[in-house]
């Protein structure tokens, strides 16, 4: 890229004469926007959907409570990072209806799909219940760096202990 600058530079850019400034400065801002436009369309091209369904997924699993019926996430911290693919697997070992529920969180990924038992959900997922017993998949890219809050939204389970963070760096 920097020898076709060198050239157009100085075949074009430097053969106009000083009086046609106006000119001079429409193709500045020319080359600059081809320039640009062509490092983000390779920068679109390597983040592209298709390229991340390509990418294997890092496994993740997460409780909701636990066979002692103790309300807590387990674990209660995760971690990702922008532009790389997980599978967040989802179990409720406990006898109580779980949520695990971070709308912020998921409003900051691209989520591939959901699935649970035989069905498959895509599009925006914000929240998603467990009743005893259940098992969902959730296989999602990173999008927005930034810290989120999570819990369950049963009434007093939050406040019982049942909130995590999710951290995207």
């Amino acid at each position: 890229m920097t020898w076709l600058f060198e050239k157009f530079v100085k075949d074009l850019y430097l053969a106009l004469p000083d009086g046609h400034r106006t000119i001079r400065q429409i193709i500045i801002v020319c080359l600059l926007l081809c320039l640009g436009f062509v490092s983000n369309n390779q920068a679109i091209a390597a983040n592209s959907p298709e390229n991340l369904l390509k990418q294997p997924a890092t496994e993740i699993t997460i409780s909701l409570g636990n066979s002692a019926n103790e309300l807590k996430f387990e674990p209660d911290h995760l971690e990702f990072v922008p532009g790389k693919r997980y599978l967040l697997r989802l179990n409720n070992p406990s006898q109580l209806k779980h949520y695990f529920t971070a709308k912020d969180f998921a409003d900051g990924i691209w989520t591939q799909k959901v699935q649970a038992g035989k069905v498959e959900v895509k599009g925006a997922i914000h929240e998603l219940e467990l009743k005893p017993g259940g098992e969902a998949e959730w296989v999602f890219v990173p999008m927005k760096p930034g810290s989120y809050n999570l819990h369950c939204s049963i009434p007093g389970h939050t406040e019982a202990g049942m909130n995590g963070e999710i951290t995207i760096r």
